[in-house]
């Protein structure tokens, strides 16, 4: 139960600061004009051929100097800068918003903040539910970053908790399957109850109005 507490912590603050900061740059890059605008979109998409592998030494080093090893910081803290391909996702869908609706709004006295939060993320649920699915698979499978930034046995998540459970039952196939359904069961009844907005998303982020 001390494993299932850490890792929904750490799942939910991973999907909220995916959602927030994904959709919020997002909007910049589909609805705002900047000098650079879609040279430094692409040099966004450019990161996305970075391995992880490359960064993750420069990263644990980075996390060590501000002290946040064996903390959920370095499992929280960067979804809530953006990803590549989530925002590109969102700014796919967000070019299909017609233009009006901003004009409207903008005509009205609207701030862009308020249009971000009043028109375009209720219009993008679709799309949200999308890379929430996605953001919650990837934080709630998440093996590599607790392994490397945990220590603290109680800060553990399921996924080095089943590793740990591996040890002492790997011969045992019957418990062991048991124990992978129990941790794999919250992202199946996710998936399939989210299932419509989930191939919705996906369909509409490939169609640039």
């Amino acid at each position: 139960m001390r494993y299932t507490v850490n890792t929904v912590w750490i799942t939910l603050l991973s999907v909220i600061g995916a959602l927030l900061s994904s959709s919020f740059i997002a909007y910049a890059f589909a609805k705002l004009k900047w000098p650079g605008r879609n040279i430094w979109f692409v040099v966004l998409l450019g990161t996305m051929m970075l391995p992880p592998q490359v960064t993750m030494i420069p990263l644990f080093l980075f996390f060590k100097q501000l002290g946040w090893i064996d903390t959920y910081l370095p499992l929280t803290v960067p979804y809530f800068f953006g990803s590549a391909f989530y925002i590109f996702l969102m700014r796919q869908f967000f070019m299909t918003i017609p233009k009006e609706l901003s004009e409207a709004a903008k005509i009205d006295g609207s701030t862009e903040f308020y249009i971000w939060w009043r028109i375009f993320i209720p219009l993008s649920k679709p799309a949200l539910a999308t890379l929430a699915i996605f953001t919650f698979m990837m934080a709630w499978n998440d093996f590599l970053g607790p392994l490397i930034y945990l220590n603290d046995p109680d800060q553990f998540t399921l996924a080095l908790g089943l590793r740990s459970f591996q040890q002492q039952y790997g011969t045992r196939w019957n418990v062991m399957m048991a124990a992978s359904l129990i941790v794999m069961l919250p992202t199946l009844v996710m998936f399939f109850s989210f299932q419509k907005y989930f191939i919705e998303g996906v369909t509409l982020t490939g169609v640039k109005g």
